[in-house]
């Protein structure tokens, strides 16, 4: 079970007690991400996320917080998206104090010292640099450019090396006042609490703080008419080639977001789905395939990613489409429909067994849906969905004009991959 308060200070909390777990995880989540940024400034959301371990007044630097935290054993990290900003630390439950502390601290009291950022500057531009280099992550890149440009949301998380290099001191603080407000955070707390924690929660976060103009609301996406699919080659000597399909999918709100989850188990998940086993078993063109369907505040991408056997990638594109047709012209069957369901069911039990996941799962629903439901009753939308739902957002998704299609390999022709999106 859990529970839901919002302090006066407009400041939303969820806590989750777990009496079968000896740690404790206090996440803080901020509703500003990548997608908020304007194209001067696109990767301070991440810069921001990078500068808030490197020192406060009362812990001067990184050191002083690393240290405090591994003395103890903590896991502890942040992450940047498009919608949001997360901090958490994860650790064994006498020190909960601890990470509320030092939480609150880098929120309220971090330094943003200029030789910092300066320095952080280099570190980001290689971080950008390891996740160009690498295909298997840069696809994605590529796919929600394609997909999303002009619009914030196919731009970098990270920023490109030129935005990041020129972020000041003033627009990080200033980009930090502007969003990192009560109203646009969750804060919450799993594990094995004390009575207290609701209180503890008031006395770390429950004050007055933020400042500047409170944020105005997500960029709109708007879908662009098409009349032709979007595409994307980077030319780069690769043994394998990394191919990323793209379709418009659903929000985190929309109801059809969980007939889109298991059609993208019965076409890409297990082993057992339809793709891994006429693309890689059947015919041997992948090691790697899967489809995936991610949703966003007011949109989302279904999408089919495969490192490919290099020179029998228009086969395989093939074949993908194919198993696409079939899925629009006769949907799944009543048993892949059950086996799927029972799928997702077996790895939500295995996904939310720490209390890193729990914490996960009511914070995220809390600020990006506005509600909380439970696994079991999200289990209940899911095991509601039917073959004709599934069927339904199956023709909905897999529309040629809404096609996207991001490819990674040593290619110089578009030829063979504007076939391949032609013949969807």
């Amino acid at each position: 079970m859990y529970t839901k308060h919002t302090f006066s200070n407009g400041l939303r909390t969820i806590i989750a007690p777990m009496y079968d777990t000896k740690s404790v995880t206090v996440l803080v989540l901020h509703g500003v991400g990548s997608r908020h940024e304007t194209k001067k400034i696109n990767g301070i959301s991440h810069f921001l996320e990078h500068m808030m371990f490197k020192g406060t007044k009362r812990r001067p630097s990184t050191l002083s917080i690393s240290k405090e935290l591994d003395g103890v054993g903590a896991e502890y990290n942040a992450y940047t998206s498009k919608d949001y900003t997360g901090y958490y630390i994860k650790i064994a439950s006498e020190h909960t104090e601890m990470a509320l502390d030092i939480l609150s601290d880098m929120l309220f009291h971090s330094l943003y010292m200029d030789k910092e950022i300066q320095r952080e500057k280099k570190v980001i531009c290689e971080e950008l640099h390891m996740y160009k280099d690498n295909p298997t992550m840069y696809i994605d890149t590529l796919l929600e450019g394609a997909m999303f440009l002009p619009n914030s949301l196919g731009w970098d998380i990270g920023g490109e090396d030129e935005t990041v290099m020129a972020t000041t001191r003033e627009e990080i603080v200033d980009y930090k006042h502007a969003h990192y407000l009560p109203s646009n955070t969750v804060v919450g707390i799993a594990g094995r609490l004390e009575d207290n924690a609701l209180g503890r929660l008031e006395h770390y976060f429950g004050h007055t703080w933020g400042e500047g103009e409170k944020l105005k609301g997500f960029r709109k996406f708007q879908v662009e008419p098409r009349r032709t699919p979007q595409l994307d080659v980077h030319y780069k000597e690769t043994e394998q080639a990394q191919v990323a399909l793209g379709f418009y999918g659903y929000s985190y709100t929309d109801k059809d977001a969980y007939a889109a989850s298991l059609l993208s188990v019965i076409l890409g998940g297990p082993m057992s789905s339809r793709l891994f086993i006429s693309v890689r078993e059947r015919l041997g063109l992948a090691y790697s395939i899967r489809a995936s369907s991610q949703s966003f505040s007011d949109t989302g991408i279904f999408s089919i990613q495969s490192g490919l056997d290099k020179t029998r990638v228009a086969k395989a594109l093939q074949v993908i489409g194919v198993e696409i047709s079939k899925m629009k012209d006769k949907g799944v069957t009543a048993a892949e429909l059950t086996r799927a369901k029972d799928y997702l069911k077996g790895q939500l039990a295995l996904r939310l067994e720490g209390s890193d996941s729990i914490v996960s799962w009511y914070v995220n629903q809390e600020l990006l849906a506005g509600q909380t439901l439970t696994p079991d009753e999200k289990l209940e939308k899911i095991f509601a969905v039917t073959r004709e739902d599934v069927l339904r957002v199956a023709r909905d998704i897999f529309q040629k004009k809404n096609a996207s299609l991001a490819v990674i390999g040593p290619y110089k022709e578009n030829a063979i991959f504007e076939k391949a999106l032609g013949a969807l």
